[in-house]
């Protein structure tokens, strides 16, 4: 067992019914902790498209009682509620945590922050509108893929409410999360700052699965297909037996209802342990472009790091001064860890009591999950518009926020309420 002493360092705010983790992770990483209230400022031309939205939608719904645009409540059965974003150990560690962020919490992977991106040209790809600076979030890539249009309506409109069910998650994982950590927050005053921090989490992460089998809310960031990715996974742990040595990637979900999901949400929690594992892998490959990095989230490698910060890694063993430093150790770290097996695992827990409801393993299939992000690259990069859900699974409108002003509401037809979700 790893002695209380170590200290873990963790980027901590408030991704996913599934994804608020990721989420608030990349919120923090590009906004001081300072701003406690992330406001969305839009250009004239994103008001003049959102209120020609809503004008069409109360059009197609005028056989409604009322033509006015109100916001539905966001079903708890379609995603659950994740942690706060933190890294995790057997014994339980030390967290320096950001100072003003918020312990409430996601994924991945489904309460949503609003983009802080400021006046962007409506022209502009919701890749770079949304997520400049940020990164695409691995449930941004689940989110699309359980509905595009749904993903639009999210971006310019806004997140979806808090269900009770949601939050019932989120305190779930925090739970899980605080049977293995100790919280301490840090001042930080800078993004390199924010940055240094989410690296020392997953440094003291790494350390704590090959030392102990087990770690939990680990960051990952990656530059796949062509992108910038993060995301928070819940649970890496290592083969109890044989001579196995590649982590398993885990990912628990929380159901209201005491039955496991459909196909559709299963195959969602399929691509975002894929989407991690991918992510893994690439880094422990030492395929991290760090001058895109620094370009990217506009970044300054000689930046000297604020005192805490400075002092936290020099207690977790690894001193760094700047950014650079802590990034040489990460490269260090990733160099010396295994690929991930290719197995992974999707576990359902009812939120009463929280039973297990029954575990998901399957393989990891790489050509498919590339072909899924590409898919959703387009998406995000405006090389297409959005696309609505399949015809057998509309049902899934039946519990959208967005269904009233949604173009496809006027085309649904049948009863769904059958549907296993």
């Amino acid at each position: 067992m790893m002695s209380d002493s170590q200290t873990h360092v963790l980027s901590n705010s408030p991704h996913d019914g599934d994804k608020t983790k990721e989420d608030n992770n990349s919120r923090n990483s590009n906004n001081l902790p300072e701003s406690e209230i992330a406001v969305e400022i839009i250009s004239e031309e994103e008001m003049a498209l959102i209120e020609a939205a809503l004008a069409a939608a109360r059009s197609s719904a005028s056989s409604l009682s009322s033509s006015s645009f109100s916001r539905s409540t966001y079903s708890p059965l379609k995603r659950t509620a994740r942690s706060i974003e933190s890294i995790t150990a057997l014994s339980k560690r030390r967290l320096p945590t950001l100072s003003g962020s918020s312990s409430g919490h996601d994924i991945e992977d489904s309460g949503q922050w609003k983009s802080n991106q400021k006046n962007s040209p409506a022209t502009e790809s919701l890749l770079t509108r949304f997520r400049r600076r940020k990164g695409l979030y691995v449930t941004d890539i689940t989110s699309t893929e359980w509905c595009e249009k749904q993903m639009e309506f999210l971006l310019l409109l806004g997140k979806p409410e808090i269900t009770t069910a949601m939050r019932t998650g989120n305190i779930r994982h925090a739970k899980l999360a605080e049977e293995v950590v100790k919280r301490v927050k840090v001042s930080v005053k800078s993004s390199e700052d924010v940055w240094a921090l989410k690296f020392m989490n997953f440094i003291v992460g790494a350390n704590q699965l090959l030392l102990e089998g087990l770690t939990r809310e680990l960051p990952l960031i990656g530059f796949v297909e062509g992108v910038w990715m993060v995301g928070v996974i819940d649970e890496l742990r290592m083969p109890v037996t044989g001579s196995d040595k590649n982590p398993i990637l885990v990912d628990t979900k929380t159901r209201v209802q005491a039955k496991l999901p459909g196909e559709p949400q299963q195959r969602n929690g399929r691509l975002q342990l894929m989407c991690y594992k991918y992510l893994w892998d690439n880094l422990v490959a030492n395929n991290f472009p760090l001058r895109k990095f620094y370009d990217w989230f506009c970044l300054n490698p000689d930046n000297i790091l604020s005192d805490e910060i400075k002092k936290s890694s020099a207690d977790a063993g690894f001193p760094a001064e700047t950014l650079g430093e802590m990034m040489r150790y990460f490269i260090n770290a990733c160099s010396v860890l295994p690929a991930a097996h290719d197995w992974l695992l999707l576990r359902y827990e009812l939120q009463e009591g929280n039973f297990l409801l029954g575990e998901y393993q399957f393989p990891y299939d790489i050509n498919w999950v590339k072909t899924q992000i590409q898919h959703c690259l387009k998406f995000w990069e405006g090389e297409r518009k959005a696309s609505y859900v399949s015809e057998e699974e509309q049902w899934k409108c039946r519990f959208c926020q967005f269904a009233i002003v949604c173009p496809s509401q006027s085309d649904l037809n049948g009863d769904s309420s059958s549907q296993t979700i």
